[in-house]
C-alpha cells in the first residue's frame, strides 16, 4: 500500500503530511512511556523485521500480491505510540533510499500504513485479550484478528481520502469494492505473519510482547469457602537462562535473512494498490520518484549486475540502515526518559 507520488491533490497531500506529523509528534511523547529497557531495544529490531518482511511479497489472487504492513504486529510487540515510530522509521528509509512510496505522498503513508493500522490494530488487539479467557491461545489468536482487520482498515482510509482528493476520474464505489476485496485477502497473510511471530517471541521471552503484560494469573488460594484471588497479577519475568541478547541477535539474523536471501524468492505479481490503480486507470497519474535514480533504488545496488546479488546487498543495507535510524530514535527517546525520571545513563544499566 505504498502509495505514490500524483495519486492525490496538494490538499489532501498536504493534510496528511500535517496529520501524520501530528501524530508521529504525539507517539514520540507516548514513546516515553512504552521504551523501557526490555521494550527499547525490541523496537529498533522490531523496525527491521517489519522492513525486510515487507519485501517479501506473497501471493493473494491471480495476478495480484501482498506484503506485510506491520502496524498491528509492532504495536503487539513494543506498544501502540512506539509502533506508529517503527513503521514511520521504515517509510522514511524506503521513500528515501529505496524510492518505495511517494515523497510527496510520505504523509498519506504513515498515516495509512503507520498510524492507521497501529491504532485500529491494537484497539482490535485489547478488545479481545480484555474479554477472553487469559492464556497464550488467546493473545495469538487475538494477533490474528488484529493484523487481520488492520489492513482493510487502512484500505478504508485510502479509499475516504480518495474520495476527498483522488487525481483521477474514478467512481467511489469502485475504487472502494476493489480496495477492500483484495486488502482482505491480504490482511489473512498480514494475520498469519502477526500470529505466527508473536507466537515465537511468546515461547521464548513472553516478556518482550508488550501486549502480553498484565496477562499474567494473579495468585488464587482454594478454601473452604471457596478460591480466594490473592494480590495483582504479576509481571512477566524473562526465562531463566534466556538473555535478551541472543534474542535480539537471532531476530537480526532472521531479517537479514528475509531481505538478503528469501526476498528473492517473492512474488513478482503487483501489490494491492498497484494492481487496483492498473485496473482502475490511476496508475497514469503516478509521478516519477524523486530519488529513481538512487544507488539503492527499486530494492537494487546500482551498478551491480547480478540481480540476486544485487537485491540481496539492498535487502541487507535496508536492515542496517533500519537498525540505525530507529535505534538512534529509540535510544534517544529512552535516554530522555530515564533523565526525566531522575536517572542517568550510567547508573540506569
Amino acid at each position: 500500500m505504498h502509495v505514490p507520488d500524483g495519486f492525490f491533490d496538494v490538499p489532501v497531500s498536504v493534510g496528511a503530511g500535517v496529520f501524520a506529523a501530528a501524530g508521529v509528534a504525539v507517539c514520540l511523547r507516548g514513546a516515553k512511556r512504552e521504551l523501557d529497557d526490555r521494550t527499547a531495544p525490541m523496537a529498533g529490531l522490531v523496525a527491521a523485521f517489519v522492513f525486510a518482511a515487507q519485501m517479501l511479497n506473497f501471493p493473494v489472487a491471480a495476478g495480484t500480491s501482498g506484503h506485510l504492513l506491520g502496524g498491528a504486529l509492532a504495536a503487539i510487540l513494543v506498544g501502540p505510540y512506539t509502533a506508529v515510530l517503527c513503521v514511520a522509521v521504515v517509510l522514511l528509509v524506503q521513500a528515501f533510499f529505496f524510492a518505495d512510496g511517494g515523497l510527496t505522498a510520505l504523509g498519506v503513508n504513515i498515516t495509512l500504513m503507520a498510524i492507521v493500522t497501529a491504532v485500529v490494530g491494537w484497539a482490535v488487539f485489547r478488545l479481545i485479550t480484555r474479554g477472553g479467557p487469559r492464556g497464550r491461545a488467546t493473545l495469538v489468536a487475538a494477533s490474528f484478528v488484529a493484523a487481520l482487520v488492520s489492513v482493510p482498515a487502512a484500505a478504508l482510509v485510502f479509499t475516504v481520502m480518495f474520495w476527498l482528493g483522488g487525481t483521477a476520474p474514478i467512481e467511489l464505489g469502485s475504487v472502494a469494492a476493489a480496495m477492500g476485496g483484495v486488502h482482505l485477502l491480504i490482511g489473512l497473510g498480514e494475520g498469519f505473519i502477526t500470529a505466527l511471530t508473536v507466537s515465537s517471541v511468546l515461547a521464548v521471552r513472553p516478556d518482550l510482547v508488550y501486549g502480553a503484560r498484565g496477562m499474567a494469573r494473579a495468585l488464587t488460594l482454594r478454601t473452604a469457602e471457596g478460591d480466594v484471588q490473592v494480590g495483582q497479577a504479576a509481571p512477566e519475568a524473562p526465562p531463566a537462562g534466556v538473555g535478551l541478547r541472543p534474542v535480539l541477535v537471532g531476530g537480526g539474523l532472521v531479517a537479514v535473512l528475509l531481505a538478503g536471501v528469501f526476498s528473492f524468492y517473492a512474488s513478482g505479481d503487483p501489490d494491492g494498490l498497484e494492481k487496483v490503480a492498473a485496473d482502475k486507470g490511476l496508475s497514469a497519474q503516478e509521478k516519477p520518484h524523486a530519488v529513481e535514480n538512487g544507488p539503492l533504488a527499486d530494492y537494487a545496488v546500482k551498478g551491480v549486475e547480478d540481480q540476486r546479488l544485487s537485491g540481496g546487498l539492498a535487502g541487507v543495507a535496508g536492515v542496517g540502515l533500519t537498525v540505525a535510524a530507529g535505534g538512534g530514535v529509540f535510544y534517544v527517546i529512552r535516554r530522555r526518559r530515564r533523565l526525566t525520571d531522575g536517572m542517568t545513563p550510567a547508573n540506569a544499566q
